[in-house]
């Protein structure tokens, strides 16, 4: 029975760049033995790492930090995000974009500790409701203009190098995030998801052929229109992928 109940701790971690800040909530967490805090961070590059390496069920997110304030943790986080996910802040005008971000809930700085306890409780319901269902669709957090927004990992046609950036196609849209090439290949589902040059990754779902151009070289041709020459390098590999034995595809 006791490791049953250690196996269902919830994990936490909490990040506010202020001492008294963590401290407040760490207090508050502990008052509840269903959760278990595994880190306390005062920096938003510490918490991306922790949250990367510990992958908690919940985060505690302060919004405004130096250097990398919350909305930058949660964009490098890509499909990383937590569960349950709360911003803490004193600035009620972040809020909108937190929810839109997938923020579960709003923490505006002070609160007492039934607002805690309410946020405490929607996020059992979350994690509760996620362990039911481990299959959710994946999604990654892009910023651009201001906001986070969520692409779904199956939406993605394409993906493009852009030096310590990356470039995922979607459709009509293109979005950058803040993640290299080969650190999006090691994340993407690789049943679904194919390298063929050094600055492509391709859905295989949206490969519509390989065609063999007049120089003798490859093309893939993706369901959007798009045509990418895939290097020798990774030429067979694709090949095989995509269930094609033959050398000359047709």
């Amino acid at each position: 029975m006791r490791l049953e109940e250690r196996r269902q701790k919830i994990h936490a971690i909490v990040v506010d760049d202020e001492p008294l800040a963590r401290s407040n909530l760490v207090v508050l967490l502990k008052r509840d033995p269903e959760i278990e805090i595994v880190r306390e961070c005062g920096a938003g590059m510490e918490a991306l790492a922790e949250i990367r390496r510990t992958k908690p069920d919940l985060v505690f997110l302060d919004v405004q930090m130096p250097e990398c304030d919350g909305f930058d943790v949660l964009e490098l986080l890509g499909r990383d995000i937590p569960t349950a996910l709360i911003f803490v802040t004193a600035y009620d005008q972040y809020a909108l974009r937190a929810f839109d971000a997938g923020a579960l809930d709003y923490l505006l700085k002070p609160f007492d500790n039934a607002r805690f306890d309410l946020a405490i409780s929607r996020a059992k319901e979350r994690i509760a409701q996620n362990a039911k269902q481990p299959q959710r669709a994946e999604r990654w957090a892009v910023k651009s203009a201001g906001q986070v927004s969520f692409v779904k990992t199956s939406e993605i046609d394409w993906v493009e190098a852009a030096d310590y950036y990356a470039c995922l196609h979607v459709g009509t849209r293109t979005h950058l995030i803040r993640r290299s090439i080969s650190e999006l290949e090691q994340d993407l589902d690789s049943t679904a998801f194919c390298r063929v040059h050094r600055s492509a990754i391709v859905n295989l779902d949206r490969v519509r052929g390989l065609k063999l151009n007049a120089d003798g070289e490859y093309e893939v041709q993706l369901e959007n229109g798009t045509k990418l020459r895939p290097s020798r390098r990774y030429r067979q590999q694709l090949q095989s992928r995509l269930g094609i034995r033959s050398s000359t595809p047709t």
